[in-house]
């Protein structure tokens, strides 16, 4: 087994080429030359000065590639190889969004939006350098990768599409304004999610989500059984218009929460434990049963949310009609809800997008990465549920 080599202690100024004083800076070269010694070793097939008939190639010397990070800038040896060639694995993927986000930060000075406060995040980050050319060229290779990841074919079949939005501030002719992004997750028929499409629109409309979805379909999008999205109108009317067909899930989770939205407070943390029970039958009949009890105990109190429950309910319990090993999954937004906040934070530090490319392309290279994990990762449902769908069979 080859194990990791820590570099000497007095080495380790030279190694972690930055502020010694940065603790967390330090941490991330250490584990970044660790790593590249680890694969580099595996790439060759012994240790350094190790002999043996396992050993393919020889060192030849370093080159420096630089690497921007939320932490500052790394400068990492690469090593040479003397007849092939080498280059870390994972540094390709760990660096698209720490591109896009230098190329953000910097595209934002040039442009000279909100330059006291940019250039301090900036310098924050660690960003040495704003060459107008190298950014334009940086933004350009971003720009072409993330196109091509939001149009690529899709084939197959995605009995199951998750969509949402989420919102944006975009600086648009000098002018601060709340932009949209739509989304849209596919579970394949295999049992494995991916990022569908995404788009940046003015508002979150019947219009935009019409356009968006069709979108999908011209590229291929097809098969799909089950639509899990929140309540909004305008959505709704996009996917019963586009998506003629699919069964459309309300999720419970805000459902839940705007039935309690409307009752008394001192009936909030029992109703809610009512409605949790409903979701909790085995099936629609048992749960339409458990919703008649509910209602007959909290109706002279709660009428109003009782109102709401009865009117949505319906639609809240379309999951059981599916496979019982996918109701934790496909009964409620959370899976994009936990995306969404990934994409949060890792914007939060921006604030305000120079343009809506920008944001474009952050958002894009985030949601690459993510569904690149997804890929090489567990199915997040088993193929032997998969077939059961495919079968007709439900919980």
């Amino acid at each position: 087994m080859t194990k990791m080599i820590v570099p000497r202690d007095a080495e380790l100024d030279h190694d972690f080429l930055g502020d010694p004083s940065d603790p967390l800076k330090q941490l991330l070269a250490r584990a970044l030359r660790g790593a590249i010694d680890m694969e580099f070793e595996q790439h060759v097939g012994a240790q350094r000065y190790e002999r043996g008939e396992s050993r393919v190639d020889h060192r030849n010397g370093t080159r420096t590639r630089r690497l921007d990070t939320r932490m500052g800038t790394v400068d990492l040896e690469i090593p040479r190889l003397r007849n092939g060639t080498y280059f870390p694995s994972f540094l390709e993927r760990f660096g698209r969004v720490e591109q896009a986000l230098t190329a953000l930060i910097q595209e934002a000075v040039i442009c000279g939006v909100a330059t006291r406060k940019v250039r301090r995040l900036a310098e924050e980050m660690g960003i040495a350098s704003f060459s107008k050319s190298r950014v334009s060229e940086l933004c350009a290779e971003l720009d072409e990768e993330a196109k091509a990841f939001r149009e690529r074919p899709l084939t197959g079949n995605y009995p199951y599409l998750f969509l949402d939005a989420i919102f944006e501030k975009v600086r648009i002719h000098r002018t601060v304004v709340s932009q949209a992004c739509v989304v849209a997750y596919g579970v394949r028929e295999d049992g494995a999610r991916e990022l569908l499409g995404l788009d940046v629109v003015d508002t979150e409309s019947e219009e935009s989500w019409t356009t968006f979805l069709r979108s999908l379909r011209e590229r291929g999008l097809n098969g799909v059984r089950l639509v899990i999205t929140d309540a909004h109108g305008g959505l709704v009317k996009a996917v019963q218009t586009v998506l003629v067909g699919a069964t459309w899930q309300r999720c419970k989770v805000h459902f839940m929460r705007n039935v309690l939205a409307h009752a008394p407070e001192a009936c909030k943390k029992k109703l809610a434990a009512a409605l949790s029970g409903i979701f909790a039958q085995p099936n629609q009949e048992a749960a339409l049963t458990a919703f008649a009890a509910v209602r007959e105990q909290f109706a002279p109190l709660c009428g109003k949310a009782m109102r709401i429950l009865e009117d949505g309910l319906g639609d809240a319990l379309s999951f059981m009609a599916f496979p019982r090993e996918h109701w934790s999954r496909i009964s409620s937004t959370n899976p994009i809800e936990r995306m969404n906040l990934e994409i949060r934070r890792r914007t939060r530090s921006i604030g305000i997008f120079p343009n809506v490319a920008s944001a474009l392309r952050l958002i894009s290279m985030i949601l690459l990465e993510q569904t690149e994990e997804w890929q090489v990762g567990k199915r997040y449902m088993s193929a032997e549920s998969m077939a059961q769908l495919q079968a007709g069979e439900s919980g």
